[in-house]
This record gives C-alpha cells, structure tokens and sequence, in this order.
C-alpha cells in the first residue's frame, strides 16, 4: 500500500478515484488514520488541560460555598475572556506554521512562534485590567457584593496564568502543525497528575491562596515542558534559536491574530450568553442551574470536537502549503463525516438516559425535569457541534479567521441572539425559545460555512497559502 503521508504530491482524489471503489475506500482509510493520528491526541491534550482548573475547582469546593462560587465566577467569566481571546489569537500561528510546514519552510515556524509570542505577550498586558478591576466589573453584572469582592481578589492571584497562556497556545500549535501531538499529551498528562496532589496540598494548607498558587504552578510547569522539548533535537528543523525576525511583519500577524480572536470568542462565548439571559427568567434559579448542568455537559463532550478542529486545520494547513488542493478539500469532508459519527453517537446515549444522568448532578426534582426537557436542545447542539467546529477548524486551516469573523456576527449576534430573545421573552418559551434562537444562529452559520467549502476555490488557497508563507525578510539575524 502506497504511503500518501510520505508522498505529498501523490493526488488524493481523481476522477480515476470515484470510478473505482477500491481505490477511494483505500484513500478513504489512509486519510481517516491521519486523522485520527492528529485528532485521538489533541482529544486527550484538551481534557488533561481542561482537568487542571476542574480539579482545582472542585477541591476548593471542601473550602466552603463561598469561595466555590468565587473560583467558577472568575473561572467562567475573568479567566474565561483570557481564555478565549488568547486561544483564538493563538490560532494565527496554527494557520501559518501549519502552510509553512506543508511548503517545507521549516525554518519559519520557529519565527511564526516568536511573533504569535510577541503579539500575546503584548495582548496580555491588556487583558491583566480584566483581573485587576474584576470586582466592579463583576458588582456592574449585578453579582453578589462577598462573591465578587473574593473572586476579584482571586482573579489579581490568577493573573500569571493569562501570561502561561500567552506562551503556551503559539508553542501547542506550533507542535500541532507538525503533528508532534504526542508529546503535548504526555506533558500534559504529566502535569495533571503533578497537579491533583500538588492543588490538594495547597488547598488544604493555604486555602484560596494555595488554589491559586498550585494552579498557576502548573501552568509554569506545562510551559516550560513544552519549551523543553522545542528546544530539544526534536524539533530542530524547525526551531533554531530566538532571532530578530520575531519583530518584522508584525502587522500582517497581527490582523490575523485580532481576526481569528474575534472569530473564536464569538463562538466561545454564545453560551455563556445564554446562562446569562437564563438568570433573566422567572425561576432563574432553577433555570440557570439545568443551563449550567446542560452547558458542562457539552463542555466535555465538546473536547471531541476539539480534536477534530485540530485535525482538520493541520490537515487543510499542510496540504494547502504543500500544494495539494484535492487533499485539502477531502480531508475537511473526511473529518465532518467522522464528527458527524461520533457525535451522533453521544447525542442518542444522552437522549435515551435524558430521564436518568440529571440525576447525577443533581437532587432537585424540578431542575432535573428541566434538564431532561432541556435534552432535546442539548442534542441539537451536540449534533451541530460535529459539523461547525469542524468547519471552523477548516476556517484556521485556510487562514479564512476575518470571513468567518463577519458570518459569526451575522448569524449568531445578529439574528441568532434576536430571534432567542423575541421567542424567550416576547413569546414567553423561557430557556427553550432562547437555545431555540441561538440553534437557528448556529445552523445559519453552519450553511454559510458549508456553502463556502463547497465553493471556494482551493487552487487560488493555494497561491495565497504560498503569499502569507513567503520568507522576504532576509537573511536570519540571532539574538
């Protein structure tokens, strides 16, 4: 059998390859592996690191009720506008690294991963208002006055974790875009186990303080790893050293790195809006806990999803640098029709149980009715969630973040969020009219995107992949 991987100008798709079933199916398979090579990993990476601030939080709920209710505020709201910005600004570097590893200019991902550095870096600053003024801005969303006034205090203590995620996401893509995703799982296991009694410890001696402390620590450590093994002959093709070209072309790096956050946080933070118009209905209480409960269940099922984004942007990346348009295409439909799979699988498990796992995070008869009512659009989301994400993935692959930025302003904010609220509150449907508003932004967007797969001209991705890869900087000056 023909190693494809190890051939990069060996077509994936000719019309040869439809007429002939065996050939497809073998094609089929090999990229389905590679897939599954890139995704399987990242899956894991994503809920060892997803585990850190769970586990801290769930130890700190031995401290008392007040200071659990501090840790999530911060850890949903503060931490959660950090996250996602930095995340999604980290994503430029996936888009280039992974072109410039495709067209084997191995030599620039090492730049590309000093200038995403500086850019977050420089972001981060920026984003430390966030914690430092956290308890107005929390009081202003009219959170209780103790809650806030301590997750305020707590977030100022979480301030070195905004600056480790401004290193980390450029130095996990980075590793993402040569498919090195083993190693960011086994470091990433490693520090979770470090983690659980290292954040027990510190719980139990200093409290709120050792929380912060512990989960700061372990994010020093993560970083530090990763640089490690950068630094190491692993990756020696493509990482020689810092250099002064990390501050040319900062620009360009730049609007892409303002578009893929702008496109990222438009997604990451549809639901915590509509926890957030949850509170606004009668029997808040009651709705905003079956929201909460529904929303960490499709936390964690949405680390699938996670690898599967990574997958296809890796993919769609390297083929587009290395110039293989047909690949690029088949892959995203590979990795959809893989999603759609595994996804539906979980949106029937949860379906069937609907009257049963409430009962796992809850003992409240009234929010597990709502929750197993609530079911029907978790499953909606679900099975959305194995097309869109993948598609945006597809989107950072192609370097598409500005597009996509402007579709999710459409879809979700413009008339997702509009038509939520009118059958939430104007017609009186409650939480179901409002998940109904934001399914209907979430399928717009998803046709939109479907629609400029299918007609995008992949050929022309190629030339500009071969645009924004072009090394016209002279020659390499280290520091």
């Amino acid at each position: 059998m023909e190693d494809i991987s190890s051939n990069p100008s060996t077509p994936l798709l000719t019309n040869k390859d439809e007429n002939c079933p065996v050939t497809f199916c073998t094609k089929l398979w090999e990229e389905n592996k590679m897939v599954w090579q890139i995704a399987g990993p990242s899956i894991l990476v994503s809920i060892f690191q997803f585990s850190l601030a769970f586990v801290t939080q769930t130890l700190v709920g031995h401290l008392g009720t007040l200071e659990l209710a501090a840790v999530g505020l911060q850890n949903l709201v503060v931490s959660g506008i950090g996250f996602g910005v930095l995340l999604g600004m980290g994503s430029a570097a996936e888009t280039l690294c992974g072109q410039a590893y495709g067209a084997g200019k191995m030599r620039m991902l090492g730049i590309y991963l000093q200038r995403s550095w500086v850019i977050l870096l420089g972001t981060t600053l920026l984003l430390t208002l966030i914690p430092i003024f956290a308890t107005p801005l929390l009081l202003l969303l009219g959170q209780n006055r103790d809650i806030a006034e301590l997750a305020g205090t707590y977030s100022i203590w979480m301030i070195p974790e905004l600056f480790m995620y401004a290193l980390g996401f450029p130095m996990q893509r980075f590793l993402q875009a040569q498919s090195k995703v083993w190693a960011m799982t086994w470091i990433s296991l490693g520090v979770l186990v470090f983690h659980i009694p290292l954040s027990w410890f510190c719980i139990i001696k200093w409290g709120l303080a050792g929380a912060a402390g512990s989960l700061n620590l372990s994010w020093v450590v993560l970083v530090a790893l990763h640089y490690a093994y950068i630094a190491s002959d692993s990756c020696k093709d493509s990482w020689s050293g810092f250099s002064w070209l990390a501050f040319t072309d900062l620009l360009p790096f730049l609007w892409l790195s303002l578009a893929s956050a702008v496109m990222l946080c438009l997604e990451y933070w549809v639901y915590m809006v509509l926890v957030v118009l949850a509170g606004l209905l009668k029997n808040a209480e009651i709705k905003v806990d079956a929201a909460s409960i529904c929303m960490n269940i499709e936390g964690w099922i949405f680390m699938i999803p996670l690898g599967f984004i990574a997958a296809v942007s890796v993919r769609v990346s390297n083929e587009l640098g290395a110039g293989n348009a047909a690949r690029a295409k088949f892959s995203v439909w590979v990795t959809v029709s893989i999603a759609l799979v595994t996804q539906t699988a979980f949106a029937l498990l949860i379906l069937i149980t609907r009257n049963s796992y409430p009962k796992l995070f809850t003992d409240d008869k009234n929010v597990m009715k709502e929750v197993s009512t609530l079911t029907w659009f978790l499953c909606g989301s679900i099975l959305l969630g194995s097309i869109q994400p993948i598609l945006s993935g597809m989107a950072v692959g192609a370097g598409w973040q500005g597009a996509v930025a402007y579709v999710n302003i459409a879809t979700y904010y413009l008339i997702g969020f509009p038509i939520a609220i009118f059958m939430g509150f104007k017609l009186g449907w409650g939480l179901e009219g409002l998940w109904s508003g934001i399914l209907i932004g979430i399928g717009l967007q998803t046709m939109v995107l479907l629609i400029m797969a299918w007609r995008t001209d992949w050929d022309n991705e190629i030339e500009l992949s071969k645009e924004r890869t072009s090394d016209a900087a002279g020659p390499d000056v280290q520091f």
